[in-house]
């Protein structure tokens, strides 16, 4: 064997690596290590050594969260949590220094320390049945050799070899040193290969010692190699997926909201009457709006609401949401100044020492940001001057400020009482109480935030908890996402299904564009070897086109454009402006991030004095600015969502923003994009006109073109001033005005309007006939005419003023990027997201589906016809990959998108094992499919299972998921553990399922039963009245395998019971099986007892199957499993068993022993159970587990994901 060694920046999670340290953490950790390299004592034995290490880690990182203890005289494990009972998160073997023998080295790895190791681990994973190691490590206190616990998971227990010589150790009771001595042969092979993270803490001592503050940043890889982030794979706080919740609900109190729960859902709201606010900026918009009748002066009032309250509270919210969108952009702007300028105090500006009011506010808004540095007036100079403009749209006034109100418009004199749970603190570090002026409690708390966590690895000198721009954006996502039924999408799912569904994108278009036939991503890289095959490449990517019809806050949008730029990193075509490209840094997409790194692993860090910092800053700044505009789309009915989508596209640029290298003082800043016109309001599913609606007659009667479309688009995107952009903004009014009027009369009513009115005047008007001179046919001729006309009219000026749609959005022509030189509608790369799901349509909007979709049926959820729009809105051999409901896989009501879907190309479903959303009820699925033009009625697709660990668990291929029911078979048989099985056989096959008796329904029963005998029950008793009268298990009366509560019913059997069954099968043993309940809760059954219709029976087992060997399997967590994948019942209120589910459960055709050996467990527990009701019978129920999991052949993969899901 041989190791593999990486150092510990390599082996730490690029996200993790850049975050700061507190200066509190980084202190203690030097103390600690000082004193740790003091106290060595180099001849001491490994009772010494592993003293020192427990302390060191203990009073360091774990103390009060991770018990750390000894497991023998060499070796110490930490747990995943405070107590000893929690699982072994790492192992760790200690070698004192004078035992080189034993202790690992890279050229000696075979040796004892490597095989104590291997031997605790198979001892986790294989005895004690434990999948929580995550780390185990060999030190000899001054090296540290730290291995993954996947790598022992791959190279050790997958070795047929050493579990082989495991089981023999433990079959035949062989010592340890047999076992170390067998397992050094076995390693002995060359081709082992284990990959350690290495490092000797001596290399440390220096910077541990130095008085140079500069020195400590030197210690971060150590620190947080050894820190439970990294041993025990914790989260950390940047995570994208990681919400911080103290920040959230304050800043949610300072707007005047608060986050309530309905059903499944978390939804925001205004606060209740009696709990509001004055202070709140919602609170003073809506009494300034009040006031001020500014409702009335809307443009069109119904858009935000039904009523004045309601309208009066959406349009406060949405001018809320623009100032703190833009409040809290500005926040990330000043913490990258103080980036730029190392901490320079200069730089800030939102602040209460500069902004004292509202109107300061609104002057920093539209004075400052929104004027270049030579426009600014001399007042604005002195508060400002170190301010950049930015020539954003973000910081120009909206329609909506224009109709309503502005900042300014509020009042500054009223205070906001602090929440309970704030976060400031006064000197002492107490919580502070009372109130504040509003605008002095919002500045001071960001202030308490730390928003400059993009960037280098550093020391945080302050102790604040970091605020970065995935977290706002989740925040943001929160604010708005569930008004619409949508959930927040976690940042690791996003960033999967841009990376699985962008990069096959990316071959589909290199292919298309040159000829190709590449089946994979990396096939790519050898085929670009010189600068005009890179510049190429580059516009190949960038001509993809891809979009999110439902945008919500953007989290897709911002996860594809950092993916597609990792993309042109990975193929070396990221080049700068004279092209030369970045190949000296490694580009990389980790936690949802985009992260960046040099040759030497170190976190690029902007640095505008450096000429090859600026060149890389520039690059991925004006690389992000092409891929925006050129890229991305979105559109949302959610005109906040629209806004925070922006946002978050501009703060992915900001965090690039760079100076201009001839701007002198090095104070003016690249300008932004207007990108907002990429990202729009609308209803997506809603369209007046069709994609193949004809834009030629506009075109030519106006004497455009659709380049001159597109032209004025870049042109706004890219404006050089206000001027610019206005004018830009009139040009693609009238276009778009121009093809709506046209479009309108090209339809068929006005032709068909057209073709009747000309009739008419050929008829009755040119001929100037009266009426007195037409014959009584011509007269009705003339009213029919006139009829239609009429009609056709009314239906006209309906479909002009429908209120369906006010909020309509036309793909025809919305986006030129998407349209052909002969405007002809192209459509789209890729459509992807998390489209809403669960909502309440209006009656107007149920016809319309009703009319243009079909896949709408009874019921229809809103993410089915997402399903069907976004395949109308891709071009051919496009991607639609959306995160839905698994509903659509198998429900009554999904049968026409089944069709749909499958008459496309279903290339894989991802289901997902576990919760995504941690508010709904629902299991859920990733689908990802490609629009075909013509399809084979079979064809295989890829089904993966995704478990919390963020891997995929099993990948395989079915060909028959499509059964004839028209539902998706993607569950349990996909797991490849059901009748794929080659030596299994359905339940069903083997024996008779029928429910238990039902014993009263009026008209049912010989005699037929009357209302009277219903009521009273005449057929039960509590007690044996004659030998009719038989013993009736209920379903509430048994639990798995026995009796928890003596069955107390009595009933008589015979004719006139509703639905009596044939007495035979109650006569014989059976199994019983309780019917209300998402799993399977049987019993065996010999006593002849009756049951009820809540009992489902399984009876008659064929003879070659023992009834105690069913039993046991049906019982197990294997089988409940495979049942619940199945019926997707899961959970649910009021689940039931079902018979056409359990017919379908693999049985696996077991020989004698092994029906005996499964038999004698469950006549155990069944002893048990009858000598003591409450006697615990775990231990035997995961003897039967493990049975189970060995008789069906489950890998470890596959029994981790079984045993987390039940």
């Amino acid at each position: 064997m041989h190791l593999k060694l990486i150092t510990p920046k390599q082996a730490l999670n690029k996200a993790y690596l850049k975050e700061k340290i507190s200066r509190t953490s980084i202190e203690l950790f030097k103390t600690n290590f000082v004193d740790l390299l003091s106290k060595i004592n180099e001849k001491g034995d490994e009772e010494h050594l592993k003293s020192l290490i427990a302390d060191f880690l203990k009073f360091t990182w774990y103390k009060d969260a991770y018990q750390i203890n000894p497991i023998s005289k060499n070796d110490l494990v930490i747990h995943t949590g405070k107590s000893p009972a929690d699982p072994i998160g790492v192992i760790l073997e200690a070698k004192n220094m004078v035992n080189t023998l034993e202790m690992i080295s890279e050229q000696k790895p075979n040796v004892k320390a490597i095989h104590e190791l291997i031997l605790y681990y198979l001892n986790e994973r294989i005895t004690n049945n434990k999948h929580d190691v995550k780390q185990l490590v060999a030190t000899n206190i001054y090296e540290w050799y730290v291995f993954d616990a996947n790598e022992f998971d791959k190279k050790i227990y997958r070795s047929t070899a050493i579990k082989k010589l495991y089981e023999q150790k433990r079959n035949d009771n062989k010592d340890n040193p047999w076992f170390y001595g067998e397992l050094k042969k076995l390693l002995a092979d060359d081709e082992l290969s284990l990959e350690a993270t290495y490092f000797d803490i001596r290399t440390y001592k220096q910077a541990a010692l130095s008085n140079n503050a500069d020195n400590d940043k030197k210690l971060i890889p150590l620190f947080k190699i050894l820190s439970p982030v990294h041993l025990l794979k914790l989260s950390f706080a940047n995570d994208s997926n990681t919400l911080q919740p103290k920040f959230y609900s304050e800043l949610l109190h300072i707007i005047g909201l608060y986050e309530y729960k309905e059903g499944s859902k978390k939804l925001i709201s205004r606060k209740k009457e009696g709990e509001r606010n004055a202070g709140s900026l919602l609170e003073n918009a809506i009494a300034n709006l009040d006031s001020h009748d500014k409702i009335s002066r809307l443009d069109k009032p119904s858009q935000y609401g039904d009523n004045y309250q309601n309208r009066m509270y959406n349009v406060a919210l949405e001018l809320v949401i623009t100032w703190v969108n833009r409040i809290l952009f500005l926040k990330l702007l000043e913490a990258q100044l103080l980036n730029y300028h190392k901490g320079d105090k200069g730089f800030t500006f939102l602040n209460k020492d500069k902004i004292h009011s509202f109107d300061d506010l609104d002057k920093l808004f539209f004075r400052v940001l929104a004027k270049k540095e030579e426009e600014r007036s001399q007042e604005v100079l002195r508060l400002f001057g170190k301010v950049p403009y930015l020539n954003s749209s973000l910081f120009e006034p909206t329609e909506l400020e224009h109709q309503t109100l502005f900042i300014n418009g509020l009042e500054d004199a009223i205070a906001l009482p602090l929440i309970s749970s704030t976060v400031l603190k006064d000197q002492r570090g107490r919580t502070i109480k009372g109130s504040l002026n509003t605008l002095d409690y919002l500045f001071e708390f960001l202030n308490a935030y730390d928003f400059s966590s993009e960037g280098a690895e550093e020391i945080q000198e302050d102790n604040k908890t970091l605020i970065n721009a995935s977290v706002l954006g989740l925040i943001f996502e929160k604010i708005n996402g569930y008004k619409d039924g949508s959930f927040f999408t976690p940042g690791f799912i996003t960033m999967y299904m841009c990376r699985e569904t962008i990069r096959r994108a990316v071959v589909q278009k290199f292919n298309e564009v040159k000829g190709w036939k590449l089946q994979e991503y990396t096939d790519i890289y050898d085929r670009i070897t010189n600068l005009t095959d890179r510049k190429e490449a580059n516009d190949i990517i960038n001509s993809l086109k891809i979009c999110d019809p439902a945008v919500g806050s953007g989290h897709f949008l911002v996860s594809a454009l950092n993916e597609l730029i990792a993309i042109k990193s990975d193929l070396n075509i990221l080049m700068s402006s004279d092209g030369r490209t970045l190949r000296d840094y490694h580009i990389e997409v980790v936690n949802d991030e985009l992260i960046v790194n040099d040759e030497n692993g170190d976190s690029f860090k902007y640095n505008f004095h450096d000429h090859r910092s600026q060149i890389v800053q520039q690059t991925l700044f004006h690389e992000k600015q092409t891929i925006i505009e050129q890229c991305l789309f979105g559109v949302d009915i959610n005109p906040n969502s629209v806004k925070i989508c922006r946002l978050r596209l501009w703060i992915e640029l900001l965090k690039n923003a760079y100076y201009k290298p001839a701007s002198g003082g090095g104070l003016q800043l690249e300008t932004l994009p207007n990108i907002d016109i990429n990202i729009k309001t609308g209803n997506s599913l809603i369209s007046r006109f069709a994609l193949d609606a004809d834009l030629k007659p506009a075109l030519k009667k106006n004497n455009i073109t659709i380049e001159a479309y597109r032209q004025a688009v870049d042109t706004y995107r890219n404006a050089r001033d206000k001027e610019q952009k206005r004018e830009m903004e009139g040009i693609i009014s009238v276009i778009k005005t121009n093809f709506r009027t046209e479009i309108s009369n090209n339809s068929k009513e006005v032709k068909d309007l057209t073709k009747l009115e000309s009739e008419y005047v050929y008829k009755y008007d040119s001929t100037q006939l009266f009426d007195n001179k037409l014959s009584k046919k011509q007269i009705n001729d003339k009213k029919d005419l006139k009829n239609k006309i009429d009609k056709l009219k009314t239906r006209i000026e309906e479909i002009k003023t429908n209120k369906i749609y006010e909020n309509a959005f036309e793909w025809r022509f919305e986006f030129p990027e998407v349209l052909g030189d002969d405007s002809s509608y192209r459509g789209f790369d890729v459509v992807i997201g998390n489209p809403p799901y669960g909502i309440k349509f209006q009656l107007n909007e149920i016809n319309f589906f009703k009319a243009y979709y079909s896949s709408f049926e009874y019921q229809v959820n809103s993410y089915v016809l997402f399903f069907e729009n976004a395949l109308s809105l891709l071009k051919v051999n496009g991607l639609v990959d959306f995160i839905t409901p698994a509903t659509f896989t198998y429900q009554r009501y999904f049968k026409r998108i089944r069709s749909i879907l499958k008459s496309n190309k279903i290339l894989r479903v991802r289901k997902f094992l576990y919760e995504v959303f941690e508010d709904a009820d629902i299991g859920d699925s990733v689908s990802l499919l490609t629009k075909k033009e013509t399809i084979s009625s079979t064809y295989p697709i890829e089904v993966q299972f995704l478990f919390k660990s963020k891997e995929i668990q099993k990948s395989i291929l079915s060909e028959n998921f499509y059964l004839s029911e028209n539902v998706f078979d993607l569950n349990y048989s996909a797991m490849n553990i059901s009748l794929s099985h080659p030596n299994s056989i359905y339940l069903g096959d083997i024996s008779k399922i029928i429910v238990g008796i039902k014993p009263y329904q009026v008209g049912k029963g010989k005699p037929k039963q009357v209302k009277e005998v219903v009521d009273n029950k005449i057929y039960t008793s509590t007690i044996k009245l004659d030998d009719d009268y038989r013993l009736c298990i209920n379903g509430k009366d048994f639990h798995r395998y026995g009796l928890i509560n003596k069955p107390t019913m009595f009933l008589k059997y015979g004719e006139w019971l509703a639905e009596p069954r044939k007495s035979a099968f109650f006569d014989e043993e059976k199994i019983i099986l309780r019917q209300t309940s998402d799993s399977i809760i049987a019993m065996l059954d010999s006593s002849k007892s009756l049951n009820l219709n809540n009992v489902y029976n399984i009876g008659h087992i064929d003879a070659k199957y023992k009834y105690k060997y069913v039993l046991g399997l049906i019982n197990s967590s294997l089988i409940n499993y495979i049942y619940q994948n199945i019926s997707q019942d899961k959970g649910r209120s009021f689940a039931e068993v079902k018979k056409v589910y359990l017919e379908k459960l693999p049985i696996i055709k077991a020989t004698n022993r092994q029906q005996n050996d499964l038999s004698m467990i469950v006549d155990e527990i069944i002893l048990k159970k009858e000598s003591d009701i409450n006697y615990d019978i775990s231990h035997l129920e995961k003897q039967i587990n493990q049975f189970v999991y060995e008789l069906y052949n489950l890998t470890e993969e596959e029994i981790k994901i079984v045993e987390e899901a039940i």
